[in-house]
């Protein structure tokens, strides 16, 4: 069959993960699936000797068949909204983001039982009935990827199936008392049975209480899980895509971070802003990519999914490498791998001071792609950077003071092999500070340093209000230790404003738009009102200022639309000026006419 892996899983209706699975031997697909691809060997012309016993059926119409005996897969958009009105039924929207640690355990904890259900119903056709497959499931555990006690299990959770539960040394039922006892009994029969697990799904007590309440009313997580319990919203396999949970799980870390402000924003990247870098990037199968401040993992996750669009056929997956410093975060960053079924090492620690990545020689070790979206304008102590024994400042251009945002792209560096690329999202103000000043800055000599040694790629200009965080706009540094001829001694300044599309809470950069400004930025040649290239020279003469909006005019539509607005605006100024004429010119005729 001339199919692409990535093609055949959208016509089975499964993950892209699910198909590669199959080809590498790890498991084989269901019934459902083995049928729909007989149809397609059948339309193909293909024989085979075991399709004597089944249907002739056209591969659209068994598909249709499958899916139609249950809802189809729900779209992103009701998804988002089952999401977001689980997180409410809490406790009101207004506090629905001071949640988030309970609600994403529980949408992972659906995940992996779901998953689980799945695996077992394959085994299940292997031997016979589910009952044998469950009991051989609990013998072996290595046939699954995970092993969900029963208590675990969502059907036990939701009441929806029977739980007979053991008796302690005192001849007393262990039943909860309630939804939220249950809960917190499942998250850590499951990090018992799946040690890997530990500080990702356990990581608060559905049961928790202050002054003698609970943290949350047991009746109201009932109602969460209730909505989770929609057969509409199942979570398998064969139900969802891995990105496809992967972004509902991104709809509810953005709303979040719309309730809560900056520190969700710390740890939250705008979808479309991480496509464009790993598109800028386009990573290659087995490229070793880092990313030391991974938040959530978005960023490490997109550079994987994009390696999959750029080599659908590609079986050596990415190394995903990541360094976390809270354990909220590093905790959603877990279970983002793995809802993504992509495996991503995450460390523990403040990467400034303390960088777990290193080499056998304990120096910061080198990668091939680097992402980060750090803490922009971030204060640091003088002596972190003065002392420092990785010795990452004192000879790129010396150390710093104050705002640390160089400080990170001189740590990018050092996290850079030989042949390194690096995408770095920063204020806009990382660019520019300090060019034209009287006086010696730090961070311009450090610019100038970076373009001095050729390092500097490109710089891209987002727009503006776009980031959760902050209304202001933000930057990509592009960073490659190894330029291409036609790009050395050059810098592509993009920017993207006009791309801009209004939302609200948020503007967005649209997903068609995505592609176009990273294969613009890849060719690397001037487009009016969006590209300019510069040389190094030109970087010297206006002082190493690489603010693309310092290069880079607006669209010409922008400026009709100013001139447009500015000639209404003088016209009404006209009208009113003549109006004040009138009045004055009555006012002193009264005054001129009157007898001395």
């Amino acid at each position: 069959m001339n199919f692409t892996q990535e093609q055949l899983a959208e016509r089975l209706g499964v993950s892209f993960a699910t198909v590669n699975r199959w080809e590498g031997g790890s498991n084989l697909p269901q019934k459902a699936a083995r049928e729909v691809i007989m149809a397609l060997a059948q339309e193909a012309g293909i024989d085979s000797a075991d399709d004597a016993g089944e249907s002739s059926e056209s591969a659209a119409g068994v598909t249709r068949r499958r899916r139609g005996a249950t809802s189809a897969a729900p779209s992103t958009k009701p998804m988002e909204q089952m999401l977001w009105d689980a997180a409410c039924s809490i406790r009101g929207e207004k506090d629905a983001a001071k949640f988030k640690d309970y609600l994403l355990p529980l949408l992972f904890l659906k995940r992996l039982s779901d998953v689980f259900d799945d695996e077992i119903a394959r085994l299940a056709e292997d031997y016979g009935d589910r009952d044998t497959a469950l009991e051989i499931a609990e013998g072996d555990h290595s046939l699954l990827r995970f092993y969900i006690p029963p208590e675990a299990r969502w059907g036990a959770i939701s009441g929806r199936e029977a739980m007979e539960w053991p008796l302690d040394d005192k001849g007393q039922s262990t039943k909860p008392r309630d939804i939220g006892e249950h809960l917190t009994k499942a998250v850590r029969a499951v990090v018992k049975q799946n040690p890997m697990l530990s500080g990702v799904i356990d990581v608060v007590d559905f049961a928790a209480e202050r002054n003698g309440e609970r943290d949350i009313n047991p009746a109201k997580l009932r109602l969460v899980v209730e909505t989770f319990s929609d057969p509409r919203y199942r979570l398998g396999l064969s139900d969802v895509q891995p990105d496809f949970l992967g972004r509902a799980y991104e709809y509810l870390l953005r709303k979040f971070a719309e309730g809560s402000g900056q520190s969700a924003g710390e740890f939250f990247t705008p979808t479309e802003v991480g496509f464009l870098m790993a598109h800028i990037m386009r990573p290659r199968p087995g490229e070793d990519c880092h990313d030391y401040a991974c938040g959530s993992a978005g960023l490490l996750v997109k550079l994987q999914l994009v390696a999959r669009e750029l080599d659908p056929t590609a079986k050596v997956p990415l190394k995903l490498t990541g360094q976390e410093l809270q354990a909220e975060s590093y905790a959603v960053a877990q279970m983002n791998g793995i809802i993504h079924d992509m495996e991503i090492e995450i460390a523990r620690g403040d990467t400034m001071i303390n960088p777990k990545f290193r080499t056998n020689e304990g120096k910061v070790r080198g990668h091939d792609i680097v992402v980060a979206n750090p803490m922009w304008n971030q204060p640091f102590a003088p002596d972190v950077f003065a002392n420092d024994p990785f010795d990452r400042f004192r000879t790129t251009g010396g150390v710093t003071t104050g705002k640390g945002d160089w400080a990170w792209l001189q740590h990018t560096l050092a996290c850079l092999g030989d042949n390194g690329r690096a995408a770095v999202v920063l204020d806009t103000g990382a660019v520019s500070r300090g060019s034209g000043s009287k006086n010696e800055d730090k961070e311009r000599n450090i610019r100038k340093w970076f373009v001095d040694h050729d390092l500097i790629d490109g710089v891209i200009l987002l727009p503006d209000n776009l980031f959760y965080n902050t209304n202001a706009a933000g930057v990509i540094v592009v960073l490659n230790k190894r330029k291409p001829a036609t790009r050395k001694d050059k810098i592509v300044l993009l920017n993207a404003s006009k791309r801009l599309k209004k939302g609200k809470p948020k503007n967005y950069i649209p997903e068609d738009a995505i592609r176009a400004l990273a294969a613009a930025y890849l060719k690397g040649e001037p487009v009016e009102a969006e590209i300019a290239v510069i040389t190094r020279q030109q970087a010297e003469e206006a002082d190493y200022n690489l603010s693309p909006s310092r290069w880079v005019g607006q669209s010409s539509s922008t400026e009709v639309e100013s001139v447009n607005a500015l000639v209404r605006e003088l016209s009404e100024l006209d009208k009113e000026t003549h109006r004040l004429s009138v009045t004055i010119s009555k006012l002193l005729a009264g005054v001129i006419d009157e007898p001395a």
